[in-house]
C-alpha cells in the first residue's frame, strides 16, 4: 500500500498553517501521586473493578513526567511546528481550589520553556477530562460551583504560562465528559443519568465562556478557544425513522455545542427531545457561552451512522475498520468541515486530533504501520478538499504523538506514531512518524521554493529508537 499524496490537490498551504502532534496529561504523564499531585476522577475511576479493559491505570503510563526532555527532543526531531498538550488540574491545584502545587507548576513551566527553546509552539489545553477528585466529591461538573473553580484555575495557569503559549483551549471534547462520563458511565466519573449529563454539558460550556471572558479581561495574549469531537451523522437507510433519529443524534453531538457557541442558544428540537432532562439555564448563561473565540478545534475520527432500530454494526458497511471498530471514512471530514462552514460564522479551524488505532507489530526493530500512515495521509487530503471549498483551516495535529493509556481501553489500543514499550519505556518512531517527518520536511521546503505537488517523496528509512533510561 502506497500512501496517497495529500498535496496533490493544493499548490501551497497558507504560510501560517500549523502542523503538530497531540497528547493529554493523564494518558502519558504517569507520576500519579508524585510531587504533591492529587487524585483525578480518572485515578479514582481506574480503581473500580471491570471499568478498564485490561485492568490497568494511569499510574505510570509513558512516564512523561520523568522523561519530558527526551520526549521534547523526539517532537523536535519530527519537525512539527506545534505540540498540543494538556495540564493536569490536580497536579497544579490538587484540591481543585485552595493551595497551588509549586512542583506541578514548575513542571509545566519547564515543559513550555523546553518547547520554545526547541522552536515548537506550545498549544495548551486546560481540561482534558482529569477533574480533581476532590471537586467530584462536591458534585463535580454537575455542580455549578465547579464552573467558578475552573475559571480560577484557568486564570492561574494563564498568569503562569499565558505569555508563552500560542493558544489556550478551555475544554477538550465536552461531549465525551458529559455523555460518556455521566450518561453511559463508561468513562470517569461513571455516572449513568441523562439529566445529569445534560447539566454537565451546560456547565462545561458555561465555564468555557466565563473563562474566555476572564482571560481576556486579564490581558492574556494567547489565542483562546475550545475543542469539540465532531462527526457527520448519516442515516442507515432512507426510512423516515432513521432520518428523524439522525437529526436528533446530530443535534445532540454537533448542534448542542455549536449552536450555543456561535448562536447563543441550544437547538430547540433537542431541548424538546430532552424534556425533563434539559439543563437548568440561568440568565446570562447563553451570552457568556457565546463569547467570541479565536479558534475552534475539531477532533475527527470517523462518521456516525444512525439506525432507529438500535446500534448500527460498522462491519456491515464493508469499509476498513480501525482497532477501535471505527470506519476509516476520510470523506466524512470534508463533509463535516464544509457543513460547519456553511451553517456557522466560524473563527479559524484546527484539526486538533486525527489518527487511527491499529494493531502494531515489531519487525527487525521497526513498526511498519502502513495503515496508520495511509489513514493520516487520506485525512490530510480530505482537509485539503475542504480548504479548496472555502473552509479556513489553520492547523492539523496528529493523534497521538505516542502510544498511551487509552482511557477505558487501557493499554490495548495504540494510536501513537511513536511506539512505546511500556515495560522499558523505549520509544521507537513508527513508519507513520517517518512519513510525517518527511512530509513536513518537503512541505517546509515548498514554503521557501514552491514545487509541483506530485514531486513529493515519501519516507522510507530505518526507524529511530530512543531509550527510556
Amino acid at each position: 500500500m502506497t500512501p496517497v499524496n495529500p498535496l496533490k490537490n493544493i499548490k501551497k498551504f497558507p504560510d501560517n498553517f500549523v502542523w503538530g502532534v497531540a497528547t493529554s496529561a493523564f494518558q502519558i504523564e504517569g507520576a500519579a501521586a508524585e510531587d504533591g499531585k492529587g487524585p483525578s476522577i480518572w485515578d479514582t475511576f481506574c480503581r473500580l473493578p471491570g471499568v478498564i479493559a485490561d485492568g490497568s491505570n494511569g499510574d505510570d503510563a509513558c512516564q512523561h513526567y520523568r522523561m519530558w526532555e527526551q520526549d521534547l527532543d523526539l517532537i523536535a526531531d519530527l519537525g512539527v511546528d506545534a505540540y498540543r498538550f494538556s495540564v493536569s488540574w490536580p497536579r497544579v491545584r490538587p484540591g481543585g481550589a485552595g493551595k497551588w502545587n509549586q512542583h506541578g507548576l514548575d513542571f509545566y513551566e519547564k515543559l513550555v520553556d523546553g518547547l520554545l527553546v526547541r522552536g515548537i509552539q506550545p498549544y495548551l489545553t486546560l481540561n482534558h477530562w482529569d477533574l480533581p477528585d476532590e471537586l467530584q466529591q462536591q458534585g463535580g461538573w454537575a455542580h455549578r460551583d465547579t464552573v467558578h473553580r475552573f475559571v480560577e484555575y484557568a486564570r492561574g495557569m494563564a498568569k503562569r504560562l499565558g505569555d508563552r503559549v500560542a493558544s489556550i483551549t478551555t475544554h477538550n471534547e465536552p461531549w465525551v465528559m458529559a455523555m460518556l462520563g455521566h450518561e453511559s458511565g463508561i468513562f470517569a466519573p461513571g455516572i449513568k443519568d441523562r439529566g445529569t449529563a445534560m447539566q454537565v454539558s451546560h456547565h462545561l460550556l458555561l465555564s468555557h465562556g466565563l473563562a474566555v471572558q476572564a482571560l481576556r479581561a486579564d490581558g492574556v495574549s494567547s489565542k483562546l478557544g475550545i475543542v469539540l469531537n465532531l462527526s457527520p451523522m448519516q442515516p442507515a437507510s432512507a426510512a423516515q425513522a432513521d432520518i428523524d433519529k439522525t437529526r436528533i443524534e446530530d443535534g445532540c453531538l454537533l448542534r448542542w455545542y455549536m449552536d450555543p457557541l456561535f448562536k447563543a442558544a441550544y437547538p430547540a428540537d433537542v431541548m424538546e427531545y430532552l424534556g425533563k432532562d434539559a439543563p437548568a439555564i440561568a440568565a446570562g448563561d447563553m451570552h457568556a457561552i457565546a463569547e467570541p473565540i479565536d479558534f475552534l478545534g475539531v477532533n475527527y475520527y470517523t462518521r456516525g451512522v444512525v439506525s432507529a432500530q438500535g446500534a448500527w454494526d460498522s462491519k456491515s458497511s464493508g469499509l476498513e475498520l480501525t482497532d477501535m471498530g471505527w470506519e476509516v471514512y476520510p470523506e466524512g471530514l470534508t463533509e463535516l468541515l464544509v457543513r460547519m462552514n456553511r451553517d456557522y460564522e466560524l473563527p479559524p479551524l484546527y484539526i486538533t486530533e486525527n489518527g487511527g488505532a491499529f494493531k502494531d507489530r515489531f519487525e527487525d526493530g521497526r513498526v511498519h504501520d502502513v495503515r496508520r500512515t495511509d489513514y493520516i495521509a487520506r485525512h490530510i487530503a480530505a482537509m485539503v478538499d475542504a480548504m479548496n471549498q472555502g473552509v479556513r483551516m489553520e492547523g492539523y495535529m496528529v493523534w497521538s504523538l505516542m502510544d498511551n493509556f487509552e482511557w477505558a481501553s487501557g493499554y490495548e489500543k495504540r494510536f501513537g506514531i511513536v511506539h512505546v514499550d511500556y515495560h522499558t519505556q523505549v520509544r521507537t518512531l513508527k513508519d507513520s512518524a517517518l512519513w510525517y517527518r518527511e512530509f513536513l520536511r518537503k512541505h517546509k521546503a515548498e514554503r521557501k521554493t514552491p514545487a509541483k505537488a506530485d514531486q513529493i517523496a515519501w519516507a522510507n528509512e530505518p526507524a529511530t529508537v530512543l531509550t527510556g533510561a
